[in-house]
């Protein structure tokens, strides 16, 4: 895939059907938040919102929109993982069916870190055993049946580290082989449901080497930053530099990559992505960028899911206006 002339770029945004990724039964409430910000059984899903950011984000050009599943489907291979007010499959294949009516690629992720799997319920405490296993083989499957077979699978793989369980009632993270062996594992299980398995890079920063002779190119990569890019003035600190670098040490080392930004740190962070991008990194393994605003699809995060997908059009328009169809 070649996007040399920048008309195959993916443009997207990420939107929850379930946000039960960080915290726990038993996490200690963060201060300053909204009630529904913290766990809860239901899904913080809701539907009226949800039809609200579809078109909106199509509207905005985008060309897919990245759904974080969880525990948001009453699957048929695991309900006892289900979230009481999950959606059913029927429901979820009409939504995803009005997506794709407005243009829009679904792309499903499963986060499978060890820090962001509090969607597994009971298999999070069962990581890397026979048990668990099987379920993420079925579970995978089940939701590349559901969207039709997708081109990408997003595994997550992100933050399995203490700092980002620093309040659950148990903190769970993978020796280095272990590591590498589950990741194989899910790789291979997407790419036999004819998925191309998809990553945060994050493991990159910190862990180079190992990264570069153990990481195949088949996975795609998503390095992620949200802050500000320092170009005449010192970074404010050296992992904020190591992590943009990380963009072109993946390039340099032909990763196909989709850089990801945000809204959440810093309001020019979308534009500065792009522009970085555009002039560092070989469009032949640039397949796109994505913006993740970082917020559930209820009534309070509608301004935050239209503010990333217009900041992202915006950029689009300032870095990539070549890309962009001319409005009506």
């Amino acid at each position: 895939m070649s996007n040399t002339d920048n008309k195959n770029l993916l443009w997207g945004s990420m939107v929850y059907l379930s946000n039960h990724m960080w915290n726990d039964e038993n996490s200690q409430p963060k201060p300053y938040l909204p009630k529904d910000w913290e766990f809860c059984e239901n899904i913080n899903t809701d539907i009226k919102v949800w039809d609200q950011i579809m078109p909106f984000i199509a509207k905005k050009q985008c060309n897919f929109v990245l759904i974080d599943v969880g525990d948001g489907i009453k699957f048929d291979s695991h309900p006892e993982i289900s979230a009481p007010n999950a959606w059913s499959k029927e429901f979820v294949s009409k939504k995803l069916a009005e997506m794709r009516a407005m243009g829009l690629e679904p792309i499903p992720k499963l986060n499978f870190s060890a820090g962001h799997d509090t969607w597994m319920k009971k298999y999070r405490r069962m990581i890397s055993t026979p048990e668990y296993y099987a379920f993420c083989a079925d579970i995978i499957k089940e939701v590349c049946e559901i969207f039709g077979y997708p081109r990408l699978f997003h595994l997550g793989f992100d933050e399995e580290n203490s700092e980002a369980q620093w309040n659950y009632e148990i903190a769970i993270k993978r020796g280095v082989e272990l590591w590498w062996h589950d990741l194989y594992f899910l790789c291979d299980v997407c790419e036999k449901h004819g998925a191309r398995p998809w990553i945060w890079s994050d493991y990159l920063w910190r862990h180079e080497e190992t990264f570069l002779k153990r990481m195949p190119k088949s996975v795609v990569q998503s390095n992620w930053y949200y802050s500000q890019f320092q170009t005449t003035a010192p970074y404010e600190t050296e992992l904020k530099k190591r992590i943009v670098d990380c963009y072109e040490i993946l390039d340099k080392h032909g990763y196909d990559q989709i850089p990801t930004c945000s809204i959440t740190s810093e309001k020019l962070n979308p534009i500065q992505t792009l522009m970085y991008g555009k002039e560092n990194l070989n469009p032949d393994h640039l397949l796109g960028y994505l913006i993740t605003p970082w917020v559930s699809t209820f009534e309070y995060g509608l301004y935050i899911h239209h503010f990333a997908a217009d900041a992202l059009y915006l950029s689009r328009k300032y870095a990539y206006p070549e890309t962009l169809k001319e409005e009506q």
